[in-house]
């Protein structure tokens, strides 16, 4: 494959380009869940990869355990004041994939939770391994947000129960109600994505491009402003005293009291 040479690398992720596919993996040991500067990092990559003219569909997948376990609660629960700056890698990363001018495909496996939820929730097509699940445990992380980026994969009343239970679902679940193109098993998960890639690259890369613009155009709502009003929520959540007491409570692996 040939490097994105100028795609903005980060040792939380690699990036490569093969006939007109970018490649965005991500490799963040033990659970994927990216810190400030690596969501700050990925943003640039995928608004970088946007940009190029030998890329006409980008594919973001990742290796180990799980998809992405969203953000560093480790990070957070000692630098609470960072919440700020993981907003905003959070934001600048869904962004840069639902408004990229390229379609994207998020090809997930495990745990796809958080963050997670927010690039394969602002994806064009997303598919699964049949080992995925996805969830969103911000309730019981003492922050919100993630909600408006579960709604445009899952209807509204799965999204709510999903948000106030933690409950995640599983993906045959996730491709009954829509939100998955493929489930495949873990080993074919790749090759599944790439294939779908190779069909859109092949195809003129203008008309694409304008079908990409066309579809955000006429969804209901959109999507930023949504997100930015859930931020709003988490930062008046890290001001309680229950956040705090989340966040501690999961880096010391016990149960929460309030």
């Amino acid at each position: 494959m040939n490097q994105a040479s100028n795609a903005g690398h980060s040792p939380a992720f690699n990036v490569a380009i093969e006939q007109g596919i970018a490649e965005v993996v991500i490799q963040q040991p033990p659970v994927n869940a990216l810190d400030s500067d690596a969501w700050l990092a990925l943003a640039s990559a995928i608004d970088s990869l946007g940009t190029r003219d030998d890329v006409r569909v980008i594919v973001i997948r990742s290796e180990g355990r799980g998809f992405c376990a969203g953000v560093d609660i480790k990070e957070l629960a000692a630098h609470p004041e960072r919440i700020v700056k993981v907003n905003a890698g959070n934001y600048a990363t869904f962004r840069a994939i639902h408004r990229n001018p390229v379609p994207v495909i998020a090809a997930v496996h495990g745990f796809v939770l958080g963050g997670g939820i927010g690039m394969a929730g602002a994806a064009d097509i997303v598919v699964a391994s049949t080992c995925a699940t996805f969830g969103v445990p911000e309730v019981d992380r003492g922050a919100m947000g993630g909600g408006a980026h579960l709604q445009r994969l899952f209807p509204v009343q799965k999204v709510r129960h999903m948000y106030f239970t933690g409950l995640p679902i599983d993906a045959q679940e996730a491709w009954r109600l829509g939100a998955v193109e493929r489930v495949v098993p873990r080993e074919a998960l790749r090759e599944t994505a790439m294939e779908m890639a190779r069909v859109i690259a092949e195809k003129s890369p203008a008309m694409i491009r304008l079908a990409k613009e066309s579809l955000n155009g006429i969804e209901d709502g959109n999507l930023e402003d949504k997100y930015r009003w859930e931020q709003g929520f988490t930062l008046e959540a890290y001001m309680s005293p229950d956040s705090s007491e989340t966040r501690q409570a999961f880096v010391e692996k016990r149960s929460a009291a309030f």
